[in-house]
């Protein structure tokens, strides 16, 4: 089953489909508020849908072309919602980094150290945590962009690049247990360039909108995901290259990068919204790509119904630096 959510009336209605139909659910609730009465209820998504039913078919592809989609899940309050990810848990990225931070010839850099440790302890299989994974901070849900809106990159950025990746969606339950929704395609936006001059500066490079959806995808994850990244500007494709996910191309269990996020009480708080984006094998940065004002980011996948399209927008220069004032 895939769900979604739309504007109607100045609200979030929530649409469901299995195959190629798309129908309302017969709710006034939002997904996020659907997902507390269920938990309350000791009850799944696809069976509560089920009980309430089902209103009248939309046009799911209509509703995207007018700019009514929204993300899957969000939150009444935005400072609520988090964005967090990890890195270098596909081979992809991890080749890609390395360049990115090339030492001595010979010399093994920190970002493949990471990654080796991810492909000898990350995926335990007696149940116990594994290796860390690489952690990042992305912001709050002021940041997280519909489906079709553009990802704002800020005056100071250096480039705004895409990374395909697939999010789990959480709500936080009301005893600190962390709920999955679902999974939803999602694009990790970055500033690479800003990354590249030194990996200390990974913080500043992820802290950039980032995109989920159109639809979530309710239940297990494939083993094996193969999706398509491509950039389009204007009538022209300017990039376009296959990438895989899923934990059969990943050096790390989704269970240990869910409890290595999930460990900390401060990510436990009742009622919040968490989607954790679980990484990338595939940049256009990596293959010489520079983006430009005006492109087209579009990530599919069949699991995931729609693809998610997401324009790039430079925000314009802003004089001077921030102004702080003292009271």
């Amino acid at each position: 089953m895939l769900l979604s959510q739309y504007l109607k009336d100045g609200r979030p209605q929530i649409v469901a489909r299995d195959g190629t139909e798309a129908y309302e659910v017969r709710t006034p609730a939002s997904l996020y508020e659907l997902a507390l009465e269920c938990i309350a209820a000791g009850q799944g998504l696809k069976d509560r849908i089920a009980e309430i039913g089902l209103n009248g078919a939309v046009d799911l592809v209509q509703l995207y072309d007018e700019g009514r989609l929204l993300p899957p899940v969000t939150h009444p309050d935005p400072a609520h919602l988090h964005l967090t990810g990890t890195g270098l848990t596909h081979l992809g990225s991890a080749s890609t980094r390395a360049a990115m931070h090339a030492k001595a010839e010979g010399a093994e850099t920190d970002s493949m150290k990471m990654f080796r440790m991810g492909l000898e302890s990350g995926k335990p299989a007696n149940g116990s945590p594994g290796a860390q994974p690489e952690w990042f901070y992305k912001g709050n849900g002021s940041v997280l962009a519909a489906p079709g809106a553009a990802l704002v990159s800020p005056p100071f950025a250096e480039d705004g690049g895409e990374e395909p990746e697939i999010a789990g969606v959480y709500v936080i339950g009301p005893d600190g247990t962390p709920f999955r929704l679902g999974f939803a395609l999602a694009n990790e936006f970055s500033d690479h360039v800003t990354e590249r001059v030194n990996y200390l500066w990974l913080a500043h490079s992820k802290l950039r909108p980032a995109a989920i959806g159109p639809e979530l995808l309710i239940g297990d994850l494939p083993d094996s995901v193969e999706g398509m990244s491509r950039i389009r500007r204007g009538n022209e494709i300017v990039f376009e290259k296959p990438f895989l996910s899923g934990e059969a191309n990943m050096s790390h269990s989704l269970a240990n990068l869910e409890h290595h996020h999930f460990k900390y009480g401060l990510f436990r708080s009742p009622g919040d919204v968490h989607v954790h984006m679980f990484g990338t094998a595939t940049l256009s940065f990596g293959d010489g790509v520079k983006t430009r004002d005006g492109d087209l980011f579009e990530i599919e996948a069949a699991p995931f119904g729609l693809p998610l399209r997401n324009p790039l927008k430079q925000a314009a220069p802003e004089p001077g630096r921030a102004e702080i004032r003292t009271l």
